[in-house]
């Protein structure tokens, strides 16, 4: 007689229990989306930021006034600062036109360990909390630009996306 062979009922069950532990313990670690969304989402933020500052300074630049230390541009009126979109919640609102309820543009959220002043604008997402130290910040910084010819600074904080 030829007889088969096969797996129990039991050891199929105790194959199964031991890749649902692997795949409870292990998929929070790769399967990070929320964060990796957030942190995505900010960097096209920069790279619009950046996108914009190239065409105002353009503008600016056709205007001869790249090197005014303030100057307001006509059609949309944009505020700059030696060419360069002022650092301003109200301008940054203007350039990127952002859904309010999706991200908050706040100013004046002075912190020390962030590097950001009370001249500063920060852009994050709105589903992210107020960033409180390096590791939890989940940020955009928007610094302006401190002279003639110098670009803003525009810092990204991902660590706690």
């Amino acid at each position: 007689m030829k007889r088969n062979q096969g797996f129990t009922l039991v050891e199929l069950v105790i194959v199964i229990v031991i890749l649902g532990i692997l795949a409870v313990t292990a998929a929070p670690k790769f399967l990070n989306l929320s964060g990796d969304a957030k942190a995505s989402t900010l960097q096209a933020v920069k790279a619009s930021i950046e996108s914009a500052n190239a065409q105002v300074y353009a503008k600016a630049i056709i205007a001869s006034k790249q090197n005014a230390a303030t100057h307001t541009t006509a059609n949309p009126a944009i505020n700059l600062v030696y060419g360069y979109v002022d650092s301003t919640a109200a301008e940054l609102t203007k350039v990127l036109d952002l859904s309010t309820t999706d991200w908050v543009i706040a100013q004046g959220v002075e912190n020390t360990e962030l590097s950001i002043t009370t001249n500063d604008v920060t852009v994050r997402p709105a589903t992210s909390n107020a960033p409180t130290n390096a590791a939890d910040a989940c940020v955009l910084i928007y610094k302006k630009s401190s002279g003639a010819g110098v670009k803003p600074v525009i810092d990204l904080r991902t660590a706690g996306c």
